[in-house]
């Protein structure tokens, strides 16, 4: 019987997997063996041995990348957990509409990130965007949100917090619902306030969530391209190059397939390390 069943699940899985394997895992693995070849798409493959991979420690444009994505997810990182923290607290409560609010929330993420990049861009526009407009209505000078190497990262800051809030806010929102009632009972009776029920009671029990948050927004920010690609592709300068877009000027703009593959290979090993990193750091801090 059992077994049974475990054919019916794999054959459920089976469309799945053929399609990861096609459009994931084959063009990793390929990724990997490009990224020993000199290659520009035109000619024939030749290979290079780790020339492509030495390249990247002096190469200053991948440097530059590397610091900007770091910069992003410092960005980001604190507003995507305090206020998703904040918004699934407040859709928690008993309230008229609570579930209109968690709809709404979420639409964003359910977008397309390019046209949410496009939209963001005519909100930013220099000219005619409607956060300038109100700006100058209330006396205050226009923003060159996406023209100035000094705004420009944290425009786009701002739209991927925009985009992934209420995604967390409902991570949040179950970690909120799984807390048994009976914890903050007991402790009302023993005359604890809302505020030492929610650092005692409500973020010990969220520690696994935020955990998970803290894992999504590093991969995220590391995979950014689409609203960098669409809002400012990198620019003004260097301000907004982000690894992955780098990779893709590299290897779909200056066709050098195999120094963009040796990129896809490190953002890879830097992912994977950060993640180690970051359960070791938050593992060492549940222990003490």
């Amino acid at each position: 019987m059992k077994r049974k069943q475990g054919r019916i699940a794999a054959l459920f899985l089976l469309p799945y997997m053929i399609i990861f394997v096609i459009f994931r895992l084959g063009p990793s693995i390929a990724g990997l063996f490009i990224g020993f070849m000199k290659w520009n798409l035109a000619g024939v493959p030749k290979f290079a041995g780790i020339d492509n991979f030495k390249r990247l420690f002096t190469d200053q444009y991948f440097m530059v990348s590397l610091w900007n994505t770091f910069k992003f997810f410092i960005l980001t990182l604190p507003p995507l957990i305090v206020l998703s923290l904040l918004l699934a607290l407040l859709l928690n409560q008993k309230m008229r509409f609570k579930s209109v609010g968690r709809v709404v929330s979420i639409i964003p993420y359910v977008l397309i990130p390019a046209v949410v990049g496009i939209m963001w861009t005519w909100m930013y526009d220099n000219n005619f965007g409607i956060l300038n407009f109100y700006l100058k209505k209330m006396g205050g000078g226009g923003v060159r949100w996406l023209t100035s190497e000094k705004m420009a990262l944290v425009s786009v800051a701002i739209v991927v917090i925009w985009t992934y809030l209420g995604y967390n806010m409902v991570l949040f929102l179950a970690g909120l619902q799984g807390i048994p009632r009976d914890l903050y009972e007991a402790a009302e009776i023993d005359g604890a306030t809302k505020v030492q029920s929610f650092f005692k009671i409500t973020c010990p029990m969220l520690k696994q969530v935020a955990t998970m948050v803290i894992t999504l927004t590093l991969v995220n920010t590391v995979q950014l391209f689409d609203q960098i690609f669409v809002m400012t592709a990198g620019g003004p300068g260097t301000s907004t190059l982000t690894m992955v877009q780098y990779l893709y000027t590299t290897a779909f703009q200056n066709y050098d397939l195999g120094y963009g593959s040796a990129i896809e290979v490190a953002i890879l090993v830097i992912l994977v390390l950060l993640i180690k990193l970051q359960n070791k750091i938050l593992n060492t801090n549940e222990e003490a």
